[in-house]
């Protein structure tokens, strides 16, 4: 797929550099074309203006000067005079060809295609003067000019080709990365899934088995339910991952009270807590105001209190901390004394069915809580990381307050 669109991209892009390039140098030949002309035609007009002027030796012209002659004729059409450095105008069968050449055409000025000649015709009283230049030069400077165009866009077209590649597969990178991911999580989903259908069809093939008594039944039947539930729950978990993903949502943000969010998150954790035997300590800064969805914070909170809880070590503590970062941010930490977390898992953590131990899928952790986390917290235009060192795995959670944050008061300590 991402192949197809990168050929697409780089044929779209091509095809307009390639219409620019020959826009642009068309109408370089094209003006610079007429300027040659306008030139030549300019010298023309002047020189028969005043045919045979006096000049002093040495003396410069204003105007362009290519080889010329002048050729003046009676009404009656006889050749009065002739003049002109650069041509033998001796001979008159020449000449008299000209002349008719120039005088079949009625325009003023026109080119002899047969003499490589532009001629300017004008009349005079007395007579009529002709102009003749050689164009010689003009049409090997065009000639010249054509070829180089041509040189330089194809030396345009072969870079911006190569530049073509480069940007097709810069561009086209993000939607690679979101199509693999996408096959990743189908792929990762239905292995999740797999197991307790396994499981369920087992059991309920071995239900209708008659040689089984109502004990083993009511076996099979609590571990098909067992098995629902977990998948009940994976399926959830997947449905409420899409809803964070989407990038259209209805969801208004408006300014929270964060700390109360938090208090309010911690009150079903701390009897989870206790009869674990797990120890919960808070550090809530008050008044700490952020543009959010209430719910939506909550769930984060809610993810990271029930990691904590799961992988805490036994009567280990759990600490949650918001405090004022700076003037314009507030920091959350949920830190659990448990099992370091090696350095080459940090960076994975947040991924989608990611687990250290693949075998905490069976006690119902699927490793998309903290990928539903993530994009909740990226959405609020916040960062989350993780770091884990002494024993001790910590969650931090960034935002940035709103601008009538008031100041934190007393904090607020209590311990489970």
């Amino acid at each position: 797929m991402t192949k197809k669109l990168r050929y697409k991209f780089i044929w779209i892009t091509m095809s307009i550099i390639t219409i620019m390039l020959c826009i642009i140098m068309s109408m370089i030949y094209v003006f610079t074309k007429m300027n040659l002309e306008n030139n030549s035609i300019h010298m023309l007009q002047n020189i028969a203006m005043n045919p045979f002027p006096k000049r002093v030796p040495g003396e410069l012209s204003d105007d362009v000067r290519l080889p010329y002659f002048i050729l003046q004729i009676s009404k009656q059409g006889e050749l009065i005079a002739a003049g002109g450095g650069y041509y033998d105008l001796s001979d008159e069968n020449f000449l008299k060809d000209l002349v008719d050449a120039t005088f079949s055409d009625f325009a003023p000025t026109g080119i002899i295609k047969e003499y490589n000649l532009r001629y300017y015709h004008l009349n005079t009283p007395i007579s009529q003067i002709l102009v003749y230049a050689d164009i010689s030069s003009e049409q090997n400077t065009l000639r010249n000019l054509l070829r180089n165009c041509i040189f330089i866009g194809m030396a345009c077209f072969l870079i911006f080709l190569g530049i073509s590649f480069l940007l097709a597969r810069w561009v086209t990178r993000p939607v690679d990365k979101a199509w693999n991911q996408q096959r990743q999580f189908i792929a990762d989903a239905s292995h999740e899934l797999k197991t307790p259908l396994t499981v369920i069809m087992t059991n309920a093939e071995l239900m209708q088995n008659p040689a089984y008594d109502k004990v083993s039944l009511t076996k099979f039947s609590s571990s098909i339910l067992v098995m629902s539930k977990q998948m009940r729950s994976l399926v959830e978990q997947m449905l409420e991952l899409a809803r964070a993903d989407s990038i259209q949502t209805d969801t208004v943000f408006s300014s929270v009270d964060f700390s109360q969010i938090v208090s309010d998150a911690l009150l079903p954790f701390e009897p989870i807590f206790f009869e674990k035997g797990l120890t919960l300590e808070t550090d809530i800064a008050e008044d700490i105001l952020i543009n959010g969805e209430p719910s939506q914070l909550r769930q984060v909170l809610d993810i990271l209190l029930d990691n904590a809880g799961k992988y805490s070590c036994e009567n280990g503590r759990t600490w949650v901390t918001l405090k004022n970062r700076g003037k314009g941010h507030c920091l959350l930490m949920v830190a659990d004394e448990g099992k370091e977390i090696p350095a080459k898992d940090l960076q994975h953590l947040f991924k989608r069915f990611y687990r250290i131990d693949q075998a905490r899928s069976r006690t119902g952790s699927f490793g998309l809580g903290l990928s539903i986390a993530e994009s909740i917290v990226l959405r609020h235009k916040g960062k989350i990381w993780v770091e884990s060192k002494n024993s001790i795995n910590t969650f931090f959670v960034e935002f940035e307050k709103t601008s009538n944050t008031k100041k934190a008061k007393n904090l607020c300590h209590r311990t489970v």
